[in-house]
């Protein structure tokens, strides 16, 4: 113990106090790989913005909720769900820092017609073409599934280096009493493609992706209490 204590310190403590509480925070989200016959690989959008059918970086974070944590109204009505789940990602404190952060750099009367402030993305429904905070697009839209185009500023609409399609889905499961959500991810290089099985993330950047994913879920989740 004396060893690991001089070795680790009061920073790699307090790492390690911050770390547990991530694993505390997260522990109900789980990551998987997405099978390789998921309908987005065969879809318009993905053919569209990789026609060089680069290699990807993709998985998916999976959330199960009881219906009985989650606000009633959000399960009355077709798509309400979906639409939530999509407005707690953007609205809530886990994408808070990005948002900030996008804001200061893009946020001007070029992008004056897309959402930024908090209060409009949890209130936004998310229709196909809604953009926000100048690196998402809504591209898809259906009353269980909501997918955005990412990697690069919307205004840029041809295919791009910097590629990806995100979707946030919610699937009411009656006969088993909860409520499903996702957050699947799928990234390329869809101007110029790659050799070989080169990845667009490196394995370290990935694994960071992951871990922010959860973050993402479980801010959006606390979203939909009642």
């Amino acid at each position: 113990m004396g060893i690991i204590t001089k070795t680790i310190g009061l920073t790699g403590w307090a790492s390690l106090a911050a770390a547990g509480t991530f694993v505390a925070f997260t522990r109900k989200s789980r990551i998987e790989n997405i099978p390789p016959t998921d309908y987005i690989f065969n879809s318009t959008l993905f053919r569209r913005y990789n026609p060089k059918n680069s290699p990807v970086t993709q998985d998916i974070c999976i959330r199960r909720v009881p219906l009985a944590s989650i606000k009633p109204e959000l399960l009355e009505a077709e798509g309400k769900l979906a639409e939530a789940f999509c407005a707690g990602v953007w609205s809530g404190i886990g994408f808070r820092y990005q948002r900030r952060f996008l804001e200061k750099k893009w946020r001007g009367p070029k992008t004056a017609d897309q959402l930024w402030d908090r209060e409009v993305l949890a209130a936004s429904s998310y229709d196909v073409g809604t953009k926000l905070v100048d690196h998402f697009e809504v591209v898809s839209k259906t009353p269980t599934s909501i997918i955005v185009r990412c990697g690069d500023s919307p205004t840029i609409m041809d295919v791009r280096e910097s590629d990806g399609l995100f979707e946030m889905t919610a699937e009411i499961k009656e006969a088993e009493g909860v409520a499903e959500f996702g957050l699947k991810s799928v990234f390329y290089n869809g101007l110029k493609g790659f050799g070989g099985t080169d990845q667009p993330m490196p394995w370290h950047v990935q694994w960071l992706h992951q871990l922010y994913d959860k973050v993402l879920m479980e801010s959006a989740v606390r979203t939909l209490k009642p």
